[in-house]
């Protein structure tokens, strides 16, 4: 299995370089060649494995021959028995046809557990073998610092600084964060929004000659291949469980970085019988433009009750622009240019084929919140604000009622808890037992300007692995 960038440039990697690049030295993504697919027959046959023996079954045509099969069966054994759920991401009906598949079950209670966790074991035993050690850079709007943080915190082999920010996440999201214990992790609360944390994060890999010479430049968030690919497998896992391959089934997906959908299109290519997928919003609504309105452009972003999706600018959808342009590098490379100078419109081609695959919701705080009220009274099921969005947007999809309908929920609703006051008039909500003594614990980051040169200067004084 090779990868190649979404902009035509780089060389081609196999799955270990790929793991330890992140952004290609183009300024593109890093795709497959080609997608592994399954048949009717083999999907059918998922449906007597657990979440480990799936993924392996998933992730092994990605590795390919870069990590033993044994290898690989032991990593994926330990990622996921650090989840609280035996089922790792079991499904809770709340309506006729209305599903929800709880992905907040790992340490960090968030979605963003299932690849990272699994990441930071795979580079562990890659940089192991390797006897390298790497500088891990990556940006949040909640979630990802976290559970990146847990994922790696275990590897002696990595310096790991986590942009945020600053007052911007939830004070549970910036507590997990902040409050992870060790010399080799570092949490900067950024005096700007996620946009420009992203940025930066995109102009060190751009530039890296702020780092020692011995080290090299690794990505944790989804521009990382192995997020997208570990994420695909509760694709699978949700539809086996819900009849497939002999009925469809439909995904709805908060997301604002797209990274988290755009597994659920690998999986429907890789032969998953995917009635369509529902890009779910928040005011913040990039995607849902693009997809209505076939102009991708900036927005002032706005702080909303679901700050993991504070983005306007959505990095993985130029992944999904690669399949639309039928893979032309020049064409992606020609159109990033573009929108480095604004607004862009898009081929109306390739934007019909995308409405053919996806449709849209933006959803508004007040709707959000009317959304975890009346899941609430209806059957005393509580949803986070991201997911509160999903399912929204699922309600309005306009599905026939034969075609269940998934929604991912992305995010344990007491990392929440301001925005579930405002749903549900003096509703308290407790963090799970391991997470108890959350807001005694010591925090430790910096506050950076919101300045490039100061957060690689910070970087290259504070390396210590």
């Amino acid at each position: 299995m090779k990868y190649i960038s979404t902009r035509g440039e780089a060389p081609a990697l196999n799955f270990e370089e790929v793991l330890l690049t992140g952004l290609a030295s183009d300024g593109g993504l890093y795709v497959p060649e080609h997608l592994p697919t399954f048949s009717r027959e083999e999907i059918a046959e998922m449906a007597g494995m657990d979440y480990p023996q799936l993924a392996g079954k998933i992730i092994t045509p990605f590795v390919d021959d870069c990590i033993p099969a044994d290898d690989l069966k032991e990593i994926l054994n330990e990622t996921y028995a650090e989840f609280r759920h035996n089922a790792v991401a079991p499904l809770v009906q709340i309506d006729a046809n209305q599903w929800v598949l709880e992905l907040f079950h790992g340490p960090t209670l968030a979605f963003k557990d299932f690849a990272l966790q699994l990441l930071g074991r795979l580079l562990d035993y890659v940089l192991e073998r390797k006897h390298q050690k790497v500088v891990i850079m990556g940006a949040t709007s909640g979630d990802t610092g976290s559970a990146a943080i847990e994922g790696c915190k275990r590897c002696h082999n990595i310096d790991i600084f986590i942009l945020h920010p600053h007052q911007r996440v939830s004070e549970v999201q910036r507590r997990q964060m902040t409050t992870v214990a060790g010399d080799n992790i570092h949490n900067l609360a950024v005096a700007g929004n996620f946009d420009d944390c992203q940025a930066m994060v995109k102009a060190s890999f751009g530039d890296r000659s702020f780092l020692p010479e011995d080290r090299s430049l690794v990505a944790v968030n989804s521009i990382n291949w192995a997020r997208i690919m570990a994420q695909i497998v509760y694709y699978f896992y949700a539809a086996v469980a819900l009849g497939a391959p002999a009925r469809p089934v439909a995904f709805s997906v908060p997301t604002g970085n797209f990274g988290d959908i755009f597994a659920g299109y690998l999986a429907r290519q890789m032969g998953l019988p995917v009635e369509q997928l529902i890009i779910a919003t928040n005011r913040n609504d990039v995607l849902h433009r693009a997809l209505t309105t076939n102009t991708y452009g900036r927005q002032s972003l706005e702080h909303t009750l679901s700050p993991s999706m504070d983005i306007t600018v959505s990095s993985n959808f130029e992944r999904l622009l690669f399949d639309l342009y039928q893979r032309d590098g020049a064409a992606i490379a020609d159109l990033m240019r573009r929108f480095d100078h604004g607004d862009i419109d898009f081929n109306a081609a390739a934007m019909e084929q995308a409405r053919s695959l996806f449709s849209s919701q933006c959803v508004s705080d007040e709707e959000t919140c009317l959304q975890i009220a009346n899941t609430w009274q209806e059957c005393e099921y509580l949803l986070d604000p991201h997911s509160a969005i999903g399912v929204k947007a699922a309600l309005e999809s306009g599905l026939p009622p034969e075609v269940p309908v998934v929604t991912l929920a992305t995010a344990h609703p007491a990392k929440f808890p301001d925005a579930i006051k405002a749903a549900i008039a003096g509703h308290e909500v407790s963090l799970p037992l391991h997470l108890s003594d959350l807001f005694s614990r010591e925090e430790r980051f910096s506050v950076l300007p919101n300045e490039l040169a100061a957060v690689q200067a910070f970087m290259t004084e504070n390396i210590n692995a």
